[in-house]
């Protein structure tokens, strides 16, 4: 089958039978299963960002210590999607990480979930070790603080063995299915026959395909045009939350305690002044905080990996509150757009306060930072977190880093460190039925794109449940 994986010269119309938009989680592990089930299909995935080989940011690579906005974001964007660059937590629940469980089953979702994992373990992952909070003394004694701890079992990769995962699952599926890359996705249209036009962009070149399958996986970075595709088609869309908070940093040693046991705490915390519900996500240990670039809007995250060379001597993770809204105003995302855009205009991109600082009211600044016993592992701007964040989310935040320092003496000292802001956007959840199809016959979305899902478990079980029909139907 001929490749086309790094260019999109095409001067006629390409007939496949299903075009995947979007190579994320969920459009990796839909690539791996339709090559692994024998079938008759003729594929072609379409993808904006790089290869996975070619995913370097520059922050990373050293060429430079802030975001410099790389279009598209290599952290963002590429193969692998928002999970490719990421520290790889697989979270096996349906507690949190998304609502598949309510389109094919708990029973199913689970299933799908744990047949993810059995693939990362036969790509590599086994050697990851797999925590589980199920039976964990801790939840006794978060419950003690009014802290509540999640029942999940995760495994984590670690951002190293994650990309060297994904790029042995595409060697698996890079001679079966055709892959454009650096190609976005400019229009699609839906023929008399009920097949779809795709035309694209790679530069100055265009082209066009058409399909009898097409399947919208663009992951968190296509929430845009997965929107505008939807209106385009009248596929009714449901505004979804987006969570505002800040990245915790601090001594490794203060959380180990947690972190060695079951290694991501999913903590939920109710806060006495608002009783707004207050969250951790994305727990790193002995991890780096990283800036992510989502539409244009730097953000802050973390990473950690598996090797113990590459391990810092801090931990770090989020601390969230989600915000919906109803009327007049019901876009929660461009809310999170715009407190991200105050801390961009501020700092320059990400800020950075110790905590000391913030619950004294005053500006952290360069002079504090120097005899500051928390080294940041991510060059950002000392500043003052309670000019961009509003007061009720950082009461709310301060409030649940308290009620975590009785769990984990040391959570409140003057010295942690918090970044901000971290927005996590989530997509407009798409109208699908049971078999992720939206009322367009052939029109299918999957991933954290259709707002379904908000993990990699679930966006990658997700492509496996379509993968699987959409094989039988070209067997």
């Amino acid at each position: 089958m001929r490749k086309m994986s790094n260019t999109a010269v095409n001067n006629k119309t390409e007939q496949y039978d299903i075009i995947v938009a979007g190579a994320g989680a969920g459009g990796v592990f839909m690539a791996y299963e339709l090559t692994k089930i024998s079938n008759k299909a003729r594929i072609l995935f379409i993808e904006k960002g790089a290869p996975i080989s070619a995913r370097k940011c520059p922050i990373s690579m050293g060429k430079t210590p802030v975001c410099v906005k790389c279009k598209p974001c290599h952290i963002m964007n590429g193969y692998g999607g928002a999970g490719g660059l990421s520290d790889g937590k697989y979270n096996i629940t349906t507690e949190f990480g998304g609502d598949l469980h309510k389109y094919i089953g708990k029973e199913k979702a689970m299933e799908l979930m744990e047949y993810v994992d059995g693939v990362l373990c036969s790509m590599g992952g086994a050697e990851a070790q797999l925590y589980s909070t199920a039976d964990s003394d801790l939840k006794a004694e978060f419950l003690a603080h009014d802290l509540h701890l999640l029942s999940a079992k995760v495994r984590h990769l670690g951002t190293d063995r994650n990309y060297d995962i994904l790029s042995r699952i595409y060697d698996f599926i890079k001679d079966r299915v055709d892959i454009l890359f650096y190609t976005t996705v400019k229009d699609v249209a839906r023929n008399e026959d009920g097949t779809f036009t795709v035309s694209t962009e790679h530069g100055n070149e265009h082209g066009t395909y058409t399909c009898k399958d097409l399947v919208l996986a663009t992951g968190r970075s296509g929430s845009q045009w997965i929107s505008q595709i939807c209106d385009e088609f009248g596929i009714e869309q449901h505004k979804n939350r987006v969570d505002i908070g800040v990245r915790v940093e601090l001594p490794a040693e203060v959380m180990k305690k947690i972190t060695d046991q079951v290694y991501e705490a999913k903590v939920v915390y109710q806060t006495k002044q608002y009783n707004d519900l207050v969250r951790t996500f994305c727990m790193n240990p002995y991890g780096e905080v990283v800036s992510e670039n989502t539409n244009g809007i730097v953000t802050v995250n973390g990473h950690s990996y598996a090797d113990p060379v590459l391990h810092t001597e801090n931990t770090n993770f989020a601390l969230l509150v989600s915000n919906t809204f109803t009327k007049p105003f019901d876009d929660s995302n461009e809310y999170g757009t715009a407190i991200a855009s105050l801390s961009n205009m501020l700092g320059g991109g990400v800020l950075v306060q110790r905590f000391g600082d913030l619950a004294c009211g005053r500006r952290s600044s360069e002079h504090r930072f120097e005899k500051c016993f928390t080294r940041p592992t991510l060059k950002a701007t000392p500043g003052d977190l309670s000019l961009v964040i509003p007061k009720r989310q950082l009461d709310d935040i301060i409030e649940m880093i308290y009620a975590l320092d009785k769990v984990a003496p040391g959570v409140a000292n003057e010295d942690t460190l918090l970044y901000g802001v971290e927005v996590k956007f989530y997509n407009s959840k798409v109208e699908v039925d049971n078999n992720l199809m939206t009322k367009v016959p052939g029109l299918y979305a999957i991933g954290d794109g259709s707002g379904v899902t908000h993990s990699l478990s679930q966006a990658s079980a997700s492509g496996v449940y379509v993968a699987r029909m959409l094989a039988a139907k070209y067997a």
